[in-house]
């Protein structure tokens, strides 16, 4: 079947789909009609109340489905978005209208930018997409902090080419279509009673024979959008874009599950603007490689079955097939998406205010710096009290016992060994050289009760790692009290406590030797003794 005969087909069963729930509707009225007043008799009068309210509920629910047809394509109110005007940035506007004309679309009604890695042309379509209406844009402005102004071009006219008639004037409103469907299915698939199932059923298989159906038509057009893209932005531009997308989308859920998240638990957040704006340092600090490493280490998303995007690597390689590129001037240098925007801090701010949580405006706003070395400090906290209270029961212990639990001893002892003051990592260590560890400590830590069984080197292994952490937790502890370590952000890494040499160097293996099966915190104690100097090659990772 021709390209054209699918895309004749494909709007056919659009149409269908729109004139489906009308046809229901008058089947449902013809049948009560027909029982009412021909199959009836007097004596069967009272099940017709029951008819007609099973009616009114199929009615119901074929009527839900007609209010959501009509919501499919309405633009809804986005709070978490950053509305912008030609005034605001002209710049960035004369790039979108110049991909609106280059497709033949007209340029949008609304722009806004977004905090997310995407990009999008959304339209307010009536009739399951059939006729257009008010249209907008979206653009992520992480896309600004990674791309190229030729990349962010490829991008701009390629979302435009969504709505072109790219290859026949029905293509465009297959498009529309399928974006209608798709919601129609989703509010159907949370239906709540058996009828509404039952009508949801025939309304979701509907869309879906209509989704595959014209599957290849919306593929055909993705590919037509990249050709658009690539002649005018050029094909370099257009592969890189392609390339891009997916290592900054990723690159960014790294960036705001480490950086800003980081005070979190500690309700802090960096600077004012610095939100979004952290995310453009990570970049520049890391290599290309650095980053594909990060998008490699992420699980990529399923695929939806109805997606219309063909395979990213099938796209790339269609448009390297297009002529080379030409530089006139001889150059190659390409300016940064970012730069197209007047006054990026105060728009990286804005953003902000609109993106955070209403309960975050109370938060306290520290530097970077500032926010790592909080962070690192309340993780050694966390990591180092299980063995300090385990510790300190012990040692409880072992004292009740030697002074045969006597009262007034136990109260005199108890107050300094529990609760109010838990144990340093000296008296630790000491209790590590009378053989308290593996005898009364390491039983006292908690673990789950899986592995609560255990006995042994079994249980000695399962525990060592925690007891690691724990002892770590309180080095860290005691060095940025006497002022041995600073802080890190470590853009092209991890946020991150940096240590004295002499730690990074022994440190592991001195802890090793504490909690050993046999201790010996000899080296541990001899580091503790050495003389510090933080360096920026000494540092730990406050995760």
């Amino acid at each position: 079947m021709s390209f054209r005969l699918r895309v004749v087909r494909a709007f056919t069963l659009l149409v269908g789909f729109y004139l489906m729930g009308i046809v229901l509707l008058s089947a449902i009225a013809a049948v009560d009609w027909l029982l009412v007043t021909r199959l009836f008799s007097a004596r069967a009068a009272w099940f017709e109340g029951t008819l007609l309210t099973v009616s009114a509920l199929l009615a119901i629910a074929i009527l839900r489905g007609f209010f959501a047809f009509i919501q499919a394509g309405r633009l809804c109110p986005l709070p978490h978005a950053l509305p912008v005007t030609p005034h605001d940035q002209p710049e960035l506007w004369a790039q979108i209208q110049a991909a609106a004309e280059v497709t033949g679309q007209r340029p949008p009604d609304e722009f806004y930018l977004l905090a997310e890695a995407n990009a999008g042309v959304a339209e307010h379509s009536r009739l399951l997409g059939l006729l257009p209406g008010r249209r907008r844009m979206l653009l992520g402005l992480p896309l600004l902090d990674g791309l190229t102004v030729p990349q962010l071009r490829a991008v701009l006219s390629h979302e435009f080419g969504h709505y072109a008639n790219l290859d026949t004037r029905l293509g465009a409103i297959t498009m529309r279509g399928r974006e209608a469907l798709l919601h129609t299915v989703e509010v159907f698939a949370q239906g709540s009673t058996p009828l509404h199932h039952t009508i949801g059923n025939l309304y979701v298989g509907y869309a879906r024979m209509f989704l595959r159906t014209s599957q290849s038509v919306a593929r055909h057009q993705e590919l037509a959008a990249d050709q658009t893209a690539a002649r005018h932005a050029g094909r370099e531009a257009t592969a890189a874009a392609l390339r891009a997308l997916p290592i900054i989308a990723a690159a960014h859920t790294h960036y705001l599950e480490t950086y800003p998240a980081m005070g979190s638990a500690l309700e802090a957040l960096p600077p004012h603007g610095q939100v979004h704006a952290g995310f453009r340092r990570m970049l520049a600090a890391r290599t290309s490689e650095q980053l594909t490493l990060l998008a490699s280490k992420q699980r990529p998303s399923r695929p939806h079955p109805y997606d219309s995007h063909p395979p990213t690597a099938e796209r790339i390689a269609l448009i390297e097939e297009l002529p080379t590129d030409t530089h006139p001037d001889g150059t190659t240098i390409e300016a940064a998406a970012l730069t197209l925007l007047h006054d990026s801090d105060q728009v990286f701010t804005a953003l902000e205010a609109r993106t955070l949580p209403t309960e975050t405006v109370r938060w306290r706003r520290m530097s970077w710096d500032d926010l790592v070395m909080a962070r690192a400090t309340a993780d050694a906290e966390t990591w180092s009290q299980p063995l300090r209270v385990a510790a300190a029961r012990a040692l409880r212990s072992t004292t009740q016992e030697a002074n045969n639990t006597s009262r007034a001893h136990r109260t005199s002892t108890t107050d300094t060994q529990t609760g109010k003051e838990l144990p340093s990592l000296e008296e630790i260590l000491d209790a590590f050289d009378r053989g308290l560890l593996w005898m009364e400590i390491a039983d006292r830590m908690p673990k789950p009760h899986q592995a609560a069984r255990l006995t042994g080197a079994s249980a000695r292994n399962f525990i060592r790692p925690k007891l690691f952490d724990a002892l770590a937790g309180m080095i860290h502890l005691q060095l940025t009290a006497t002022g041995d370590t600073r802080p890190d952000i470590a853009w092209s890494g991890q946020p991150r406590l940096a240590l004295p040499e002499v730690w990074e160097k022994g440190m592991d293996d001195a802890i090793d030797h504490a909690i050993a099966d046999k201790p010996h915190t000899a080296p541990l104690r001899a580091l503790l003794a050495s003389p510090t100097t933080p360096t920026p090659e000494g540092a730990v990772p406050y995760e």
